[in-house]
């Protein structure tokens, strides 16, 4: 990438107001919204040229209509690898009619205007899919009115078909009407009272279409947050402290660093905001040096408290939490006074499930390139999945208005929930400011990036069903516990329960299950000492990652228990009534649904089929995310059970979706095949612990996600809906592991309730049999 400032920080022929990257046919390429030229300084954007008016046409903030035809989508989500530009882009392009080889996508930087910048929970293309339909609507519409003007007939005899507007014997394309001048704004109220097209007539959305970013990608033409440069820049390499939290430097020694050519100096950070406390930077001219120089600086430290606390301590912690009923949310189930049906029947099972810490252990190492303008703003360059609340952290870091941050849009070498967390931006940000605003780029090695991780924390759960004497659910109770990012990271995004009490959302979604089961407690308790001892993080699937883990593995449990299949158990429970029917334009349909796709896996793996020895059918099902946006879920496995080994072969893997309308069939299917696999593999691979402050693995020799060898045959099918479309990112992570152990099960007569489900775990409990 080429340079985009001077030696003294002054900016290059480009201003912070117009800066945009955007990824079009030809790589990157810088662009001005015709929203942002009137504010921009002409004086310092010399070399740029500025289109004439009425050469571009915004009907709406998302994009823009050049004399060319050219439909510009600016892009507020980040890409990491899911083609999402493709996916909204072409909800707009089908609404406006616009040809998909006039189509460009722009990843916008972060600016006020754009509202709420994150890309997470499975969300992206379901809130877009509104938004940028009437931005289409408005586009089509003012072409049509401008054509009809033009011709003087009735804006009804016109249509817009292909990027052209027609009516008899007239015909004009989008880029001429632009030429002539469109100025046509819609009102929020008009936007809203726009027709939209029949959902039977779109044209690209459902269809296989070529991806805008492809060729960036695939000829290496693509620009991640790793490849940011600067003229002028020095490297940083952390010297991290032995706590996350309350450690400070009581010694440094960089005399021997000194050696090293390149090596500058070494900086103790002062951080306002709390995000790294006790971290040293080590401070050279480039990646090797300052990595060299790091090892031979000597730092001393006053360990937090976290620097006796292990993966034990926070699971005896949750469940002691978990025995006072005083504690925690309780979520809004309907009839949530569990304990008198309790106390009517003697026929109850419990169990607890555990899952332990999961590192997000992502391709690209966290990585940030910060520096300071002239008129100072602090530019950030690196990938970010919520630029909204990174920016509030950064500006409580370097004691700035959150104005004064701008994060650069650079593409995102895995993401996985990592980098909605946008903390390793903060160092580099404050050594900058302690070089005077000179850029300074860290790059973490894979060791520094897995110490440093916002991780999955381990969870506690416990849950309980009585039954009535013909075997009938009649009650049922969730008490779950875990570290909570939201309540560390964004405590405002917390709901209150009924008790008054807030919760994190994104560590006990799915227990509000759409099963029907009479009486239903879920009950959600904040694992205060995870939170004091590491940094909790989102991590792709979230809190049905877990949550759906026990809740399946429990349904399957409590069907033995009742002498029923697990598949006809589950079914006579899926009722589709009360708060399960489900409503809305995304999750109308409920419980039906969830049904459906229950059915559906059941049948492609041949459920209630004769296995042979040490094989073994499970089958699970579950919803991702919020009920409010439910992506119903089945998946159903074959395994081979090794019971001299305990190990597990996963052979089938088919998995089946109900996500409402598929807008782009490729990328679904990617997605949903990848979050199945990573779903398998945090089932019997994945998984670390917390070792007196510290995460016991720090490289891929000891943390073994799924290797390609372990992959089994993997199917995806999508049920057909009119529904509104919910999301695909993660929901196809959370029905995997219970199914696995369903399976184990049925080869072994074994139950396994923790995560991940090891050899030595395996054979253990087949010994107990």
């Amino acid at each position: 990438m080429s340079s985009l400032r001077d030696n003294k920080n002054g900016i290059n022929g480009i201003t912070r107001r117009g800066f945009l990257i955007g990824m079009t046919a030809v790589g990157v390429s810088f662009g001005f919204p015709r929203s942002a030229l009137a504010a921009m300084d002409p004086a310092t954007n010399k070399g740029s040229v500025l289109p004439d008016n009425g050469s571009v046409y915004e009907p709406s903030l998302w994009y823009t209509i050049d004399q060319a035809g050219k439909v510009k989508v600016n892009i507020i989500r980040s890409e990491m690898g899911q083609h999402v530009g493709t996916a909204i882009a072409r909800i707009l392009a089908d609404e406006l009619e616009a040809p998909w080889e006039n189509v460009e996508i722009i990843h916008v930087d972060s600016a006020n205007k754009w509202g709420l910048m994150v890309t997470g929970g499975s969300w992206s293309v379901s809130q877009s899919w509104p938004v940028y339909r009437q931005a289409g609507a408005a586009g089509r519409t003012a072409l049509i009115e401008a054509a009809a003007k033009k011709w003087g007939v009735s804006p009804a005899s016109c249509k817009a078909r292909n990027g052209m507007v027609l009516s008899g014997k007239h015909k004009i394309s989008y880029g001429d009407l632009v030429a002539d001048g469109v100025s046509r704004q819609f009102t929020e109220a008009e936007l809203k009272a726009l027709t939209l097209k029949p959902n039977h007539e779109l044209q690209l959305v459902g269809k296989q279409v070529t991806s805008l970013d492809i060729d960036n990608k695939t000829t290496g033409k693509a620009v991640f947050g790793i490849d940011a440069k600067m003229e002028g820049m020095v490297y940083a390499s952390a010297i991290q402290p032995p706590t996350r939290y309350g450690s400070s430097v009581t010694s440094l020694d960089d005399s021997a660093a000194k050696a090293v050519k390149g090596y500058q100096q070494s900086i103790v950070l002062d951080d306002p905001s709390g995000t790294v406390p006790g971290w040293v930077m080590v401070i050279a001219n480039s990646f090797m040096a300052a990595q060299k120089a790091a090892k031979l600086v000597k730092v001393s430290w006053q360990a937090g408290d976290a620097a006796t606390v292990s993966e034990a301590d926070i699971i005896s912690h949750g469940r002691a939490l978990l025995k006072d009923n005083a504690k925690g949310a309780i979520l809004d189930t309907g009839t949530v006074e569990t304990a008198s049906v309790f106390a009517k029947t003697t026929d109850i099972i419990e169990h607890e499930y555990l899952t332990h810490t999961v590192l997000h252990a992502q391709m690209e190492p966290l990585n940030a390139l910060v520096c300071q303008s002239e008129d100072g703003f602090w530019e950030i360059h690196s990938g970010c999945q919520w630029q909204s609340l990174t920016a509030s952290v950064l500006a409580a870091a370097l004691g700035v208005p959150e104005e004064k941050i701008i994060i650069r849009a650079y593409l995102l070498g895995g993401g996985f929930g990592r980098r909605l967390n946008g903390d390793y931006t903060v160092p580099a940000a404050l050594a900058s400011k302690a070089l005077g605003g000179k850029p300074v780029k860290l790059v973490m090695t894979r060791p520094q990036d897995m110490l440093f991780d916002s991780p999955r924390s381990a969870s506690v759960q416990q849950l309980k069903m009585a039954f009535d004497s013909a075997k009938h659910v009649v009650a049922m109770e969730h008490h779950a516990t875990a570290g909570w990012p939201t309540e560390v990271m964004v405590p405002v995004f917390m709901p209150k329960g009924v008790n008054g009490v807030a919760f994190d959302p994104f560590s006990i979604a799915g227990a509000d299950h759409w099963y029907s089961v009479g009486a239903q407690k879920v009950r959600a308790v904040s694992n205060d000492l995870a939170n004091a001892s590491f940094r909790p993080g989102w991590l792709r699937s979230v809190g049905p990652g877990w949550t759906g883990w026990a809740v399946e593995s429990f349904m399957d449990e409590a069907a033995h228990h009742a002498g029923k299949d697990p598949l006809e158990f589950r079914l006579e429970l899926l009722t589709a009534q009360g708060r399960n029917a489900g409503s809305g334009p995304i999750a109308v349909g409920g419980a039906s649904r969830q049904a459906a796709v229950l059915q559906q896996a059941a049948d492609m793996i041949g459920w209630g089929t004769q296995q042979a020895e040490g094989y073994g059918l499970g089958i699970a099902s579950t919803f991702g995310q919020e009920r409010d946006m439910p992506t119903w879920v089945a998946c159903a496995v074959q395994v081979h059970v090794d019971k001299a080994t305990g190990l597990v072969n996963v052979e089938k893997l088919y998995v089946v979706i109900d996500a409402g309308i598929i807008v782009d069939p490729n990328g679904a299917e990617a997605q949903c095949q990848g979050a199945a696999l990573w779903g398998l593999s945090m089932a019997l691979f994945e998984g670390t612990e917390l070792v007196n402050g510290q995460f016991k693995d720090t490289n891929f020799d000891t943390y073994t996600p799924l290797r390609l060898s372990q992959t089994p045959e993997v199917k995806v099918d999508f049920i057909a809906s009119k529904a509104a479309p919910s999301g695909l990112g993660e929901p196809a992570v959370t029905p995997v592991a219970p199914a696995i152990a369903n399976a184990i099960y049925k080869a072994t007569g074994a139950r396994l309730r923790t995560l991940p489900m090891t050899p030595q775990d395996i054979k253990a409990a087949i010994a107990n049999v």
